[in-house]
């Protein structure tokens, strides 16, 4: 939920992480979800892979990157190539004592073209791994049958961390729509994920954006996005569909080039942890259990999302339909207090607590949300909504959500919550 309270699961791990602020051009509103609340501790990567990923106008690269592939009888697209530049001088070993060569913007872009089809580029941009930045290549690619934004970034997480299952798993479609979507382990231990979906989520535009995920055993998350338009927002679909296969975005996104360069980048033989640690006594998954124990008795659960250290949500049918129920628990969130709580109740503890309806985000029809956030006097905050209908991209189902605004601020307001805090 962030920090204006307005965002779901997809958008907090995508465009959070994927589509919205991270590795790509991706973002249904990048400044708006970064801004929009993500713990303190995630938002300046969210914010630095926006700055990476997220500011050509033209093109647009995710969240939360993109690419293009040779044709196989030119090339083994998993191979190093000595027209990748200095990442063919790597060194194989992860253990080797001896620096890996930095690839420069260039080599970025160039190691991408090789692993695309035959066609024309432009608008092209590229940072190597001589900044603190994560390294990215992204373009304009035209086969013959019409331009497309592609992007693609190298990072480095946790692979055993939240982030990493967040970023490998498919979302859940109560909260987004997408045509299909596959997370599997491969081979070598590493978690993939191929998402084909929507640039917007309640399709007002059919822009259509395809996603892959990897990362590796070793930690080196690489991003790969492309889109049917020449840009990811404000621009014609351009083709039917987005210029690579989902067999094709494998082939590029697993392409050994990136491993190289990740081990190219700062610190690289030491995978950074890109999420704030869990705070302590509240395990994973626990935000969903709270909840749960939170509801009025006469609210059936029937569904939920995985485990998650910030963020979680229901669909709870009190007879009458599902009714979407997201919560966002924050710590150390005193920083917003001017800008989310201005004219808010102030309680005797010193809490402040704001309630409002407003309509959905996602366009479908006749979606209304109801909101309680709370910040607490040592920077806690828990914002819950509810929605009448069980997911936000789908038309209502009902006429009002299955919690009142009354249940939702007892909700927020909950001690369960301080106790894990």
């Amino acid at each position: 939920m962030p920090e204006n309270q307005h965002t779901d699961p997809f958008e907090d791990r995508f465009a959070a992480a994927l589509r919205d602020a991270g590795h790509s051009f991706r973002t249904d509103d990048p400044a708006g979800l970064v801004g929009r609340g993500q713990v303190r501790g995630r938002r300046k990567q969210l914010l630095r892979r926006t700055a990476v990923l997220g500011g050509m106008t033209g093109v647009a690269l995710v969240g939360v990157g993109a690419t293009l592939l040779l044709p196989p009888e030119a090339h083994d697209p998993r191979r190093t190539s000595p027209a990748a530049g200095p990442a063919a001088t790597a060194s194989p070993s992860a253990a080797s004592p001896s620096p890996a060569a930095a690839f420069t913007g260039d080599d970025m872009l160039r190691s991408l073209k090789e692993l695309l089809p035959q066609g024309t580029y432009s608008k092209e941009q590229a940072q190597g791994t001589g900044s603190t930045m994560p390294p990215y290549a992204r373009l304009v690619f035209d086969d013959g049958e019409g331009a497309a934004a592609l992007g693609l970034s190298v990072d480095r997480m946790d692979p055993g961390g939240e982030q990493a299952s967040q970023w490998t798993t498919c979302p859940d479609k109560a909260v987004v729509a997408y045509d299909d979507c596959t997370s599997a382990t491969q081979p070598d231990g590493s978690r993939l994920m191929l998402l084909r979906g929507y640039e917007y989520p309640d399709r007002r535009v059919d822009t259509k954006w395809w996603n892959a995920e990897l990362v590796t055993p070793d930690g080196v998350h690489v991003t790969l996005s492309e889109w049917n338009a020449p840009a990811q927002k404000d621009a014609p679909v351009s083709r039917p569909q987005p210029p690579l296969s989902v067999e094709q975005l494998k082939e590029v996104v697993t392409a050994h080039v990136w491993r190289q360069v990740a081990a190219a980048m700062p610190h690289s033989p030491k995978p950074s942890v890109t999420g704030e640690a869990l705070p302590e006594g509240r395990p994973s998954g626990a935000i969903a259990d709270t909840l749960t124990g939170l509801l009025p008795e006469d609210l059936k659960v029937t569904g939920e999302s995985g485990p998650g250290a910030d963020y979680a949500y229901l669909v709870v049918d009190d007879g009458k339909g599902g009714s979407l129920v997201q919560i966002n628990v924050q710590p150390g969130m005193s920083d917003v207090a001017g800008d989310l709580f201005q004219g808010a109740e102030k309680l005797a503890d010193g809490t402040l607590v704001t309630t409002r309806k407003s309509p959905g985000e996602k366009g479908a029809e006749g979606v209304v949300m109801w909101t309680a956030d709370t910040l607490r006097p040592d920077g806690l905050r828990v914002v819950v909504s509810a929605f009448n209908t069980p997911a936000q991209h789908q038309d209502a189902t009902r006429d009002a959500p299955a919690l009142t605004l009354a249940q939702l601020r007892e909700i927020a307001l909950s001690t369960e919550w301080d106790a894990g805090a």
